[in-house]
């Protein structure tokens, strides 16, 4: 009898958990384990907002995943199109070329896209914080900007220069705000000049930041920011970028070259070229994880609408977290083998271990199990959950030794060089036109395989 073939799509929180438990639970040479992911690494994104003010290098949330899986074949490359009915898998690897894999069971984690809205010229000039190519890129783009405005006697330019907005008032924007607000801090040492002229704004459509805080905690970072110097502004969003201005809804305009993007994630692509079911642009899944019609599919993380079922609310959806991801990832490997085996499956119910915000500097507030904690204690606890979650050894070495000697010796304020080498958009890094429709991947399909 053949191997069964389990192939997974994306090497982030959700694919890489399930692989571990794949690779635990079944014997070694039982099933063939397959990976198709463009990196060889899983990217522990929390920690992104410090490696983009430069308080932790590229590296240190770099997950190895040839250290990690050690029976899994990885494919390196791009999952572009799924054809259920001869149960392949369309990829387009990192050399440009295409190939195939089929599977008998299928997990789908790519992941999520940047979400974006159609306001002008935000494509064009506004910058992301969702993986390490744009978190180094960004912290070289705002250094420059503050040369450029020191070197400069033009009044207007410095103002645009020295003006920084971050739209989202989530986790990421909120942490992205704060990291960089104080290397800019540290920087307007070099160019005391500057002192007292840079800007940093944090809009949100939305009338609160990081609602599931709850009412104080989110206050609590909200005045911890405003203390800092950024001004927060909530109901706010952007209704046009140019390169010099931002306009927002409330009819401020800002003079401003950097506008930062965090306004939360759009499922992958990937997930509307399978002609599988959705849920609001999400793949459509029960609580056990599978997707309804083709048992041998299972779908979790970002880009999955896998039904909450620790709340009360009539389909209520787990929310696009790592937390949940990491979790899902167990759960999804349990029931794959029990799909092989005709067992009965097992569904996803999520208990919460609260929320941890890392405002850089002494500043944090943290809701572990349900208790609210500010300032060092926060801190510390932050900190030592993210010690805990980074599956690395290397990774924990690295990062505990740079939050070490950022305490002990300070920063280094300088650019990397990485302007030299243009990001020119939002979301060129993420190769959206690369995904194939259901009837391309059908007939990409057909031609690989001669049928």
């Amino acid at each position: 009898m053949a191997r069964p073939r389990v192939v997974v799509v994306g090497g982030g929180f959700a694919g890489l958990t399930a692989l571990r438990r794949l690779e635990r639970r079944i014997p070694r040479g039982r099933a063939e384990l397959v990976l198709i992911t463009p990196n060889d690494y899983m990217l522990y994104q929390p920690l992104l907002p410090q490696v983009a003010s430069g308080l932790l290098t590229p590296q240190s949330i770099a997950v190895s995943l040839h250290r990690q899986l050690r029976q899994t074949h990885m494919v390196p490359g791009a999952a572009v199109g799924v054809d259920t009915a001869s149960r392949t898998v369309v990829v387009r690897k990192i050399s440009g070329e295409y190939g195939y894999e089929r599977y008998d069971r299928l997990v789908l984690a790519p992941g999520g896209n940047t979400r974006v809205f159609d306001i002008p010229g935000l494509i064009e000039y506004g910058r992301g914080n969702k993986n390490l190519a744009e978190a180094v890129y960004l912290r070289d783009h705002v250094l420059a900007q503050l040369e450029l405005a020191n070197a400069t006697d033009d009044q207007a330019e410095r103002d645009e220069r020295c003006t920084f907005i971050v739209v989202g008032g989530g986790y990421t924007g909120v942490e992205t705000a704060a990291s960089l607000e104080l290397l800019c801090e540290e920087a307007c040492r070099l160019y005391p000049g500057l002192g007292g002229h840079i800007n940093w704004h944090l809009v949100d459509i939305a009338p609160r930041l990081m609602p599931e805080l709850g009412e104080r905690l989110g206050d609590s970072a909200m005045n911890l920011l405003r203390r800092r110097g950024i001004e927060v502004a909530l109901g706010v969003s952007v209704r046009e970028v140019t390169q010099d201005k931002v306009t927002l809804t409330d009819d401020r305009v800002l003079p401003c070259r950097t506008l930062i993007w965090t306004a939360g994630t759009s499922p992958s692509p990937l997930i509307g070229s399978t002609g599988l079911p959705t849920e609001r642009g999400k793949l459509k899944v029960g609580a056990d994880l599978s997707v309804p019609g083709h048992p041998e599919v299972f779908g979790l993380g970002d880009s999955a609408a896998v039904p909450d079922l620790s709340k009360d609310e009539e389909g209520a959806l787990c929310p696009p977290t790592a937390q949940h991801a990491s979790r899902q990832g167990p759960v999804a490997a349990d029931n794959v083998i029990a799909s092989l085996l005709d067992r009965p499956l097992t569904e996803y119910r999520h208990k919460d271990r609260g929320l941890l915000v890392d405002l850089s500097g002494r500043d944090a507030v943290a809701r572990p199990l349900g208790r609210e904690v500010t300032g060092l204690p926060a801190l510390a606890l932050t900190r030592a959950y993210h010690m805990w979650a980074l599956p690395s050894g290397p990774g924990r070495a690295r990062v505990a030794a740079n939050w070490g000697i950022r305490a002990l010796l300070g920063g280094e304020v300088s650019r990397l060089g990485f302007l030299n080498r243009t990001i020119d958009t939002l979301v060129d890094t993420e190769e959206r036109s690369q995904y194939l429709a259901p009837e391309q991947a059908r007939e990409k399909a057909s031609l690989v395989l001669g049928d």
